[in-house]
Formats: C-alpha cells, sequence, structure tokens
C-alpha cells in the first residue's frame, strides 16, 4: 500500500474563510501561529467545522484492495477516481497461472490477508479469472469473477472535515485492518503543519 498526497490547500486559505465571518483581516498573520491557532479554535474546539471545508487534500492511493474500495466509497463527502478494471485486466491476461501457496507473485494482483487459508482461496479465484479472460471472455463480463482481493488504485480527494470523520472512524480496532493501514498511511502523508488539525482523531496509530 502507497500513499501520496498530491495537493493540498494551504492554511491561511481556510483561516481567511473563517475571518471572513468577522471581517478580522487584520489580525491574520498568513497561516501562521496565530491563524494556526484560530482554525483550532473555531474548526475543533467550538466545532463550527464547516469552516474546515475549504482545507481540500488529494491522495493518490494504490496497492488497496477492493474489499477496501467498497470502504471508501461508504464516505461520501469525497471524491474518487479508480483505475479501470475494464481497461486494466489485460495485465492479468498475460500473466502465467500461479502456484497455490505462491503467495509473493501472487501479491502482484492480490492484497494479501496473511491467512494462508483465505490467501489461497484468492489465489484460486485469481486463477479462475486469468482462465475466463485467456479464454477469450470480454473484461465486461470477465470482472464479475473478480476477488474481493484483486488491487486497486485512485486519486481521492477530501476536504479537512470530512478526512476528520474518516480518521475518526477508519482508525478504531473495530475497523477492517486494511483501511486501519490505510488511516495511518494517510495521517503521515499530511504536511506536518495541518497534522494537529488531525491529531486527537486517530485513534490507533498503526506502524507502516
Amino acid at each position: 500500500m502507497r500513499v501520496e498526497l498530491l495537493h493540498h490547500t494551504p492554511l491561511d486559505v481556510c483561516a481567511h474563510a473563517i475571518r471572513t465571518c468577522w471581517q478580522s483581516f487584520d489580525k491574520s498573520d498568513a497561516g501562521g501561529e496565530r491563524d494556526r491557532a484560530l482554525i483550532d479554535r473555531v474548526g475543533n474546539k467550538y466545532r463550527h467545522s464547516s469552516t474546515l471545508e475549504h482545507l481540500v487534500y488529494t491522495f493518490y492511493i494504490s496497492g488497496i484492495s477492493r474489499a477496501l474500495l467498497q470502504e471508501l466509497a461508504r464516505h461520501r463527502m469525497a471524491s474518487l477516481s479508480v483505475k479501470s478494471t475494464r481497461y486494466t485486466l489485460k495485465e492479468l491476461k498475460k500473466s502465467e497461472l500461479f502456484g497455490e501457496r505462491d503467495f509473493q507473485a501472487a501479491s502482484k494482483f492480490i492484497v494479501l490477508s496473511g491467512n494462508e487459508d483465505v490467501d489461497e482461496a484468492s489465489i484460486a479465484a485469481l486463477n479462475r479469472l486469468s482462465s475466463l479472460l485467456k479464454k477469450g471472455i470480454a473484461n465486461d463480463m470477465a470482472k464479475y469473477a473478480l476477488p474481493e482481493s484483486y488491487k486497486t488504485e485512485l486519486t481521492w480527494t477530501i476536504n479537512a472535515r470530512s478526512l476528520q470523520n474518516f480518521l475518526s472512524l477508519r482508525s478504531s480496532k473495530s475497523a477492517l485492518w486494511e483501511i486501519r493501514k490505510l488511516s495511518a498511511k494517510i495521517y503521515e502523508a499530511l504536511p506536518p503543519e495541518h497534522s494537529y488539525i488531525f491529531e486527537n482523531f486517530i485513534c490507533i496509530k498503526e506502524s507502516s
């Protein structure tokens, strides 16, 4: 799994939005300590969290399973542009079939769970899908046989208010192990000067 921050809104934009309400622009320090404290006070402590929607982050996320992609889709206040299965199954079609315990080779296409029984089942499903493609069955039909562990990637854009919600839910020990790992990587990818906005929303900080 890889997470790369592609773009983010500067803090002074959020501070400017907050200061618009009181016309206190003269008190700004261009995203410095005064503006940072304002964002924390208004957005977090006073819970006027709609002001945090002016902060937007775009990440490139790769090496996650389609099972995790389904979890991401539940967070509606975000935009997802996902690698097309329809156009990229040719990668699998060109590969050889995998041995039932050939975890290293199969990991090019599937996320391994660490449970050998589950991972063997994923490899079997991967081989069945590959066989369908080699028979000439169209991608649009063959993709119905995709295992949930099949790898995908996406560009993901989310605002700070929604990201706080995401991190609070998905870093919890009750969340899917793979999305806990993702939430930790997303937090780590944030600009250092932005992390204070989210630090109280991380339940478990896992090592990557």
